[in-house]
């Protein structure tokens, strides 16, 4: 494959009314086992945080960001987005590039980390969504993995600090500094780079904050509570801290490029739920979103081009 002539940004997708909740959540669950009841439950966060989630509204942003920063180094690669579960589907999206005269694609995957459920199944549903459209679709190549890329790392930087900065200057060195991302099955992360790209990650961004407390946690989890899941819960850890009289929690959800129900709900609701009932404020940082390191990262990708 030679240079791509197009770059397609790849998320996850979200409702973007209320209407559009329970069917998103169907594409969600296909082909998985997960209960209704369990769908409700989160058909019931999205309704909490207002009936639709931003991150279609954030994955625009960052390909508006995107496309700027190429044109300034004269670049003319057109930039789209792809949803695996809501539209513009991947599939549709394809097929507009096809329209548009587009031959070779380069596909970024909004991921932070590794693992089968981030990154594999996207590969997947790109594979689909090309035989969908069939004939005179364009390829496409994949950049590389981008957890330890240094402009991800200066964003997530950036975000920790203007948190860290909202505890009040005489407590600050005693908050506890809790970076967080989405749980996933034990069995999962084995066979992945995840943990050890979340530890990498974490370990930078605490040394270059140069604060002495804090930790990694895991959020919403969402499977049988007999199959084991990465740990500690964001829960629990809050609870720990309550109980040792930490007064300042700042979370720092690395694990998540847009603020989403998992960001929204999870930590926003339930989570300052949790820290205000063990005696804890909250503090949380923003996701990368569209972050001018972060847009820069990507440009960087479209530079390096695809690695597969």
């Amino acid at each position: 494959m030679t240079g791509p002539d197009s770059v397609l940004l790849i998320a996850f997708g979200g409702p973007e009314k209320p209407e559009d909740i329970r069917p998103f959540l169907k594409n969600v669950a296909e082909g998985r086992a997960i209960p209704p009841e369990r769908l409700e439950e989160v058909a019931q966060h999205y309704e909490a945080i207002g009936g639709r989630s931003p991150i279609n509204d954030l994955t625009r942003l960052q390909a508006e960001g995107l496309r700027r920063a190429l044109r300034r180094e004269n670049r003319f690669e057109r930039v789209y987005v792809g949803m695996r579960n809501w539209h513009p589907y991947l599939h549709e999206s394809l097929a507009e590039m096809k329209r548009n005269g587009h031959l070779r694609a380069l596909g970024i995957i909004l991921s932070s980390f590794q693992t089968e459920a981030s990154w594999d199944r996207y590969v997947t549903d790109v594979a689909r969504a090309r035989a969908r459209v069939g004939a005179g679709c364009p390829e496409v190549a994949f950049a590389g993995q981008w957890a330890d890329h240094p402009l991800f790392l200066d964003a997530m930087v950036d975000r920790a600090r203007t948190a860290l900065e909202e505890v009040a200057a005489e407590r600050r060195a005693g908050a506890a500094l809790i970076f967080t991302a989405h749980s996933v099955p034990v069995d999962m992360a084995k066979d992945s780079p995840y943990s050890a790209q979340i530890q990498a990650a974490t370990a930078t961004i605490a040394g270059r904050l140069g604060h002495q407390r804090w930790l990694l946690a895991y959020q919403s989890r969402s499977g049988s509570p007999r199959e084991p899941w990465l740990e500690p819960d964001i829960g629990d850890v809050l609870r720990a801290l309550g109980h040792e009289g930490v007064t300042d929690a700042v979370v720092a959800p690395i694990g998540f490029v847009c603020d989403h129900v998992e960001v929204l709900y999870d930590l926003d609701i339930e989570a300052r739920r949790i820290a205000r009932e063990s005696g804890l404020t909250l503090h949380r940082a923003k996701a990368a979103n569209d972050h001018p390191a972060f847009i820069e990262m990507l440009a960087d990708l479209v530079r390096r081009g695809p690695t597969s």
